[in-house]
C-alpha cells in the first residue's frame, strides 16, 4: 500500500479511535457526576485524544503489517504522519470558525474607541416652517442592526436664501450599508433620508451633494471619524 493511503487510513484510525473513545466514556458515564462539565472537557481534551493516538497506531501497523516495512519505525512514522495531518485538520477547522464567528459577530465600526459620526445637513422648501431651535425637532438614525438618537447643532442652522437649512450629528456604530435618517418635525410628516454610505463608511473631509426625496427637502452628509476633521 502507497505511503499517502497507508497515513490516509491512519486519518480514519484517529478519527474513529476519537470518536469511540468519547462514545464509550459517555455510555460508561465515565467521570465525577458531581462535576459534568469537567469530565466533559476531560473526555474531549485528553481521554479523546488518547483513543485518537491508538486508533492512529492500530490503524497504520494494520495496513502496514502485511508488507516489507512492517518495523515498528514504519508503523510509528506513518501514525506520527497521520496525527499530524488531523491536527492541521482541527487547527483549519479552527481558524474556519473563528473566521466565520468575527464574520458574524457584532460588526463594530471602530472597536478601540469612539464611533465615528454621521454629520448631516438638511434642506427644506421655503413652504416649510422650521423651529429656529432644536426643540420640536427629533432625529433617529436608523438601521438594520441599530437605532441611534441624533444630535442638532442649533449654531449650524441657516437660511440657503429662502430655504431654512438644519444641522447636526449621529454616531455611526456598527458596519452596516442599510442606513436611513428620520428627520421629525413637530405637526409634520415624518421625513426619511437614505443614506448611501458603503458599510465602513470612510471618513470624508466635506459634505457630499444634496439628494433630495419626494418632498422636495434635500440632505447632504459625510462621515467623520475620530482625530479628523
Amino acid at each position: 500500500m502507497k505511503n499517502s493511503s497507508r497515513i490516509a487510513v491512519g486519518v480514519l484510525g484517529a478519527v474513529a479511535g476519537y470518536v469511540a473513545s468519547f462514545v464509550l466514556l459517555s455510555l460508561f458515564d465515565f467521570g465525577n457526576r458531581a462535576d459534568p462539565i469537567t469530565s466533559g472537557l476531560l473526555g474531549l481534551f485528553v481521554y479523546a485524544p488518547i483513543g485518537a493516538i491508538g486508533g492512529a497506531v492500530l490503524a497504520s501497523w494494520l495496513v502496514t503489517r502485511p508488507g516489507k516495512d512492517a518495523s515498528n519505525e514504519s508503523v510509528a512514522r506513518n501514525s506520527l504522519k497521520s496525527l499530524g495531518v488531523v491536527a492541521l485538520l482541527c487547527v483549519a477547522g479552527i481558524a474556519v470558525y473563528l473566521g466565520l464567528a468575527y464574520m458574524t459577530a457584532t460588526p463594530w465600526l471602530n472597536r478601540n474607541g469612539a464611533n465615528p459620526l454621521l454629520l448631516f445637513e438638511v434642506r427644506f422648501p421655503a413652504a416649510i416652517k422650521v423651529p429656529a431651535s432644536a426643540q420640536g425637532i427629533t432625529i433617529e438614525l436608523q438601521t438594520d442592526l441599530n437605532t441611534m438618537p441624533g444630535e442638532l447643532n442649533p449654531a449650524g442652522f441657516h437660511r440657503d436664501g429662502e430655504q431654512p437649512v438644519i444641522a447636526g450629528e449621529v454616531e455611526l456604530a456598527f458596519r452596516t450599508s442599510h442606513r436611513q435618517l428620520a428627520v421629525n418635525i413637530e405637526g409634520q410628516p415624518s421625513r426619511v433620508y437614505p443614506i448611501g454610505l458603503s458599510a465602513r463608511a470612510p471618513h470624508a473631509p466635506e459634505f457630499g451633494t444634496w439628494r433630495r426625496i419626494d418632498d422636495g427637502s434635500e440632505i447632504r452628509y459625510r462621515a467623520k471619524w475620530p482625530g479628523k476633521t
